[in-house]
């Protein structure tokens, strides 16, 4: 005890003190709200574990305010009291899911003893909700699949940030799975009872995204005939993805920005401010701190975003994860032909050697085309899109097509594309080149690239084999 917070509401300042007096004496945190608006303002800054309300008040009255409580969080015990009893008001309240209906001359031990259960109640709740949580980290279904180093590091983060409000902006190409990374994060998350909603910027014409994030009023433009709620107040209590970002205008852009540093938003062709409570998890496949050297992105919206970054790596820099990834497509493909199809060696080596620029969305297209175009119960390269069995040819391919070069040429520059390729990895680079670590730090040494050891101070001719292999 100690720790549970109350909120008293009361337009009766007398009955207010009163109540707050006898709770506190229980060891309880009291705050005192005199009408339902500024009751739902403490309710959006503060964690509040019960409320206590009067029934009779002006303006919004308490079954309205046990309304607007719920519409923030549903796991709020709100118990109602009033001087003015009777049987319909008492299940009036009950269904509309008050904790439970007090007169206000009811004995102190009652009104302890029910707000004494009402926490009890909410301690439950929160438990069920905290073991929810836990499953879905640990569930075996899910979606995000990778067991690579780079997936790992991707996993951690959100295992670090997905119960924070922060906002989160997730970088990576099209196709590398940053929506299904923002559903785990909500489902992971305290939000996660409310909505997940989410937009594509870059699917919507620039004048119709600022009316589906904000909502309009009546009459505010040709079609708008009715008052619409925007995105943003739909995901209410919950989370709200706002995908490829980078494609806002600036004037929305101005729009995002009030609402990320006021928690409101106003509806295009309205004045009245609306607070809004939703997580926002941005996403952009496109380069925003380039963009904002350019003048084409606000460099405050940015660093409103860019609160948390956790960056998706494209597929080809996660090629250990292809046959992990290839295994959950026939499997989930499986369902739906009825039979569990196998892959050979060669069409697994094309997949692996294919660099995959529409990422994993391309790779389960490209299996769901095979399982259905084979003939058999076993894949192919002939089941294979043309693409594929080609190679992938575009910018940051490891393929060289120069035959002026001298082979010496051709080696400094296959060992260098690799090098980029794997981001200076050595390790991974001398793999791939089918070299060991000792043998790549001499050829840097040869093609006169030792300056990309990074600074080390030790001579590579000093090292022994082990040495490097080590250092690598």
């Amino acid at each position: 005890m100690g720790s549970e917070k109350i909120l008293v509401v009361d337009d009766e300042p007398g009955m207010c003190q009163f109540l707050a007096i006898m709770l506190r004496k229980e060891g309880y945190q009291v705050r005192t709200a005199s009408n339902g608006p500024e009751a739902l303002e403490h309710v959006r800054s503060e964690e509040f574990h019960c409320i206590l309300t009067d029934v009779k008040m002006p303006g919004m009255d308490g079954l309205e305010l046990l309304d607007a409580v719920h519409e923030l969080d549903a796991t709020l015990p709100v118990v109602v009291m009033t001087a003015y009893a009777s049987e319909k008001a008492s299940v009036d309240a009950m269904n509309r899911g008050a904790f439970q209906y007090l007169e206000k001359h009811a004995k102190n031990d009652e009104i302890k003893l029910v707000i004494k259960n009402a926490l009890n109640m909410k301690v439950v709740q929160s438990e069920n909700v905290f073991l929810k949580r836990q499953l879905k980290k640990t569930q075996t279904n899910k979606e995000i699949i990778g067991s690579s180093e780079e997936m790992h590091r991707v996993f951690k983060m959100i295992d670090k940030v997905a119960e924070t409000d922060s906002t989160i902006m997730i970088y990576g190409e099209s196709g590398t799975g940053k929506e299904l990374i923002a559903r785990e994060m909500h489902y992971r998350s305290k939000r996660a009872n409310g909505p997940f909603v989410s937009i594509n910027c870059g699917a919507l014409p620039k004048d119709l995204l600022e009316s589906n994030l904000f909502g309009h009023i009546k009459g505010s433009f040709t079609g708008a005939v009715k008052d619409q709620a925007g995105l943003m107040q739909v995901a209410e209590g919950g989370s709200f993805f706002l995908d490829e970002v980078g494609e806002m205008s600036p004037a929305t852009q101005v729009k995002l920005l009030r609402a990320l540093q006021e928690r409101e938003i106003i509806p295009v062709g309205g004045t009245k401010p609306i607070k809004i409570n939703t997580r926002l998890i941005a996403a952009t496949n496109a380069d925003l701190e380039k963009d904002v050297r350019e003048g084409k992105f606000r460099s405050d919206l940015y660093y409103r975003l860019n609160v948390i970054p956790i960056k998706l790596p494209p597929l080809r820099m996660r090629r250990d994860d292809i046959p992990i990834l290839v295994d959950h497509f026939l499997k989930k493909l499986a369902g739906t032909t009825s039979m569990l199809k196998t892959i050979d060696k060669e069409c697994m080596t094309i997949l692996l050697r294919y660099d995959w620029p529409g990422n994993v969305r391309e790779l389960e297209n490209v299996m769901e085309r095979a399982v259905i175009l084979s003939d058999g119960n076993h894949l192919t390269s002939e089941d294979l899109p043309e693409r594929v069995l080609r190679g992938d040819k575009r910018k940051g391919s490891l393929i060289i097509d120069c035959p002026e070069m001298t082979l010496e040429e051709l080696e400094r520059e296959y060992i260098l594309k690799v090098l980029n390729y794997t981001g200076w990895q050595k390790k991974r680079a001398s793999t791939i080149l089918g070299i060991n670590a000792s043998t790549l730090y001499r050829k840097l040494q040869m093609f006169k690239l030792e300056g990309h050891l990074q600074g080390r101070d030790i001579s590579v001719d000093d090292m022994s084999d082990e040495a490097i292999d080590e250092a690598a």
